[in-house]
């Protein structure tokens, strides 16, 4: 279902706090993506790219068929996207999930139920849909980054103040 024929459907209702069968909203976000400043933008977009780059090389040491978080995946590509003002098309989406086509658009729609994403017609070519996060996505994805990013400084500064201590003793 895309935002258009959403918005048909339920009129002016808000899109982001309609959800399907009750799910829980376990998405709170603190701070509007706009409000995210162009350093800390750049910052999470080379975090989410590196996560992403490393998920898909880490076949080389384990057995791909070891991990599957589709939805992470999915969402670290459309932030980057975002972020590089790209349009995704929903095949694509599918595509950088790295799973069967019915299992990504399955939690696309999960996704779009929970107010995440939300796709739009392509005006153009009426068989294709392009698919992006929402406002509120795009926040959730700031504060994770944020947050990932800070674990990795704390995890580096304890490693570095370790091995300083070793060769001071």
């Amino acid at each position: 279902m895309t935002v258009r024929s959403m918005r048909a459907t339920i009129g002016s209702a808000d899109l982001s706090t309609s959800g399907r069968r009750g799910h829980a909203r376990l998405v709170e976000t603190v701070a509007s993506p706009d409000l995210v400043d162009a350093e800390a933008q750049a910052r999470h977009t080379a975090i989410a790219r590196e996560i992403y780059a490393v998920r898909r090389r880490r076949h080389k040491a384990l057995p791909a068929d070891l991990f599957g978080e589709p939805t992470w995946d999915i969402l670290l590509d459309l932030y980057i996207a975002a972020r590089e003002d790209r349009r995704v098309p929903t095949t694509s989406a599918c595509i950088g999930a790295h799973v069967p086509p019915t299992t990504a658009l399955r939690w696309l729609r999960i996704l779009e139920a929970r107010g995440l994403v939300e796709r739009e017609d392509d005006g153009r070519d009426g068989r294709r849909t392009f698919v992006c996060l929402t406002f509120r996505g795009l926040a959730a994805m700031d504060q994770t980054l944020e947050m990932l990013g800070r674990s990795i400084v704390n995890v580096a500064e304890s490693t570095s103040a370790s091995r300083k201590g070793v060769g001071e003793a």
